[in-house]
């Protein structure tokens, strides 16, 4: 028989209390841990709302139909230097690849036998006027002799005839004088422009003539330059037939330059004229340009990529290039804000961009309310939030509660 003492009955008691009160401390755990999850299953299974998407409103506005084609530079003003008598160079008086002005002497070709014959000129033009005096004064006399029959009239209309020839003879002889001494100054070869000359390609002491081929040198003007670009007859046919229509009129194109490495030339010009006739072998028409070029940057020859617009569509509409996405097929498509502030899916036409905007031409009407941000996995038919793009975004302060505790972290509103 087992005898308990005193103490042993104290500790067991005290155990059994300190178990039971654990007990009951880890099922108020429990029941706690459960009534919170809950409330967090109440708050976070409760359905999302509406997305919220920003829209911007289009208009139709003007819109420039830029085109950008190859064209080639060259000179605003070329001439040849050429003589234009025969002879031997004697001097030569330019700097090769200066700048020349017009009328500036360039070459000296032996004058001598061009002033000899001008020296010949001039004496037979004063023996012609001597001859025309003298037969002058004998049909004078002739005239009252005729009248009383002392020569026959025969011999007075001789000497008239024959003062009329000297006369005559005196132009003749002139208009030989006159020759001679152009030729004489067409020894100095003057500049027919004013621009930069290039290598001489006849030395002191070749003989030169009127008939040759080669010129004696190229002089070329190179500010402003010429910019020749070409487009196909077909473009430019279509072109033609929608000014007018569709809201597409005419303008002054404005042509910017995009030099060989790809950088661009800072300068722009102005389209002048389209020539009236097509290429028969490459099929396009030129149009030329002009454009400043005060560094001498441009060289004639030179390779560009020229990029102006021909006409001005006024029914276009400018959409964010973010708006506007291409399916499989290529085919460009926008969303809408719809009726019911519901998702439409839309097919427009933007074959090219103006900046940070794609030109849609077709597609879009007045006042369609274009979704620009949260795009992501918008479906068509999906209800949405619309608001006004980059609206500013407000964060409410959190709210006190009763407790004294923080019911909310903060509400955005915007989009």
């Amino acid at each position: 028989m087992t005898y308990l003492t005193t103490a042993s009955i104290r500790g067991r008691r005290f155990f059994a209390g300190a178990a039971a009160a654990a007990l009951a401390l880890t099922l108020v755990a429990c029941g706690g841990g459960s009534e919170g999850q809950q409330k967090g299953a109440g708050k976070g299974g409760a359905n999302k709302g509406p997305a919220t998407v920003g829209y911007v409103v289009v208009q139709p506005t003007s819109a420039a139909m830029v085109t950008e084609l190859a064209a080639r530079t060259s000179a605003f003003e070329s001439s040849d230097v050429r003589p234009q008598v025969n002879g031997i160079i004697r001097r030569r008086f330019f700097t090769e690849g200066s700048l020349v002005r017009r009328g500036q002497p360039l070459y000296e070709i032996d004058p001598r036998l061009y002033r000899a014959a001008v020296n010949e000129a001039q004496a037979n033009l004063q023996s012609a006027r001597a001859n025309q005096e003298a037969q002058r004064i004998q049909a004078a006399r002739y005239k009252p002799l005729a009248a009383i029959e002392a020569v026959s009239k025969q011999e007075y209309t001789n000497a008239i005839a024959t003062a009329r020839q000297a006369t005559a003879s005196v132009a003749q002889t002139g208009a030989a004088l006159e020759t001679a001494r152009i030729n004489l100054k067409f020894t100095t070869v003057p500049a027919p422009i004013s621009g930069r000359i290039g290598r001489s390609l006849f030395t002191v002491g070749a003989l030169v003539s009127a008939s040759q081929t080669d010129p004696l040198a190229q002089i070329q003007r190179l500010d402003p330059m010429f910019v020749d670009i070409q487009q196909s007859a077909a473009d430019m046919l279509a072109l033609r037939r929608s000014l007018a229509q569709n809201g597409i009129v005419p303008t002054r194109a404005q042509v910017r330059l995009k030099l060989e490495d790809g950088s661009d030339y800072g300068l722009t010009g102005s389209v002048e004229f389209a020539e009236a006739l097509v290429n028969t072998e490459t099929g396009t028409v030129t149009l030329r340009g002009r454009i400043p070029n005060p560094q001498g940057l441009l060289l004639p020859g030179m390779f560009v990529r020229a990029s102006f617009a021909q006409a001005i569509n006024e029914r276009a509409f400018l959409v964010p290039q973010e708006a506007l996405s291409r399916d499989a097929k290529g085919a460009a498509t926008v969303m809408l804000v719809g009726p019911g502030d519901k998702v439409v899916q839309r097919t427009v036409t933007a074959a090219r961009t103006q900046g940070r905007y794609w030109v849609v031409t077709s597609g879009l009407n007045a006042g369609d309310r274009i979704i620009t941000q949260g795009l992501n996995n918008l479906r068509p038919g999906a209800a949405i939030k619309p608001v006004a793009a980059n609206s500013p975004q407000v964060v409410a302060p959190p709210k006190q509660g009763a407790d004294g505790k923080q019911q909310g972290a903060g509400q955005s509103k915007g989009g």
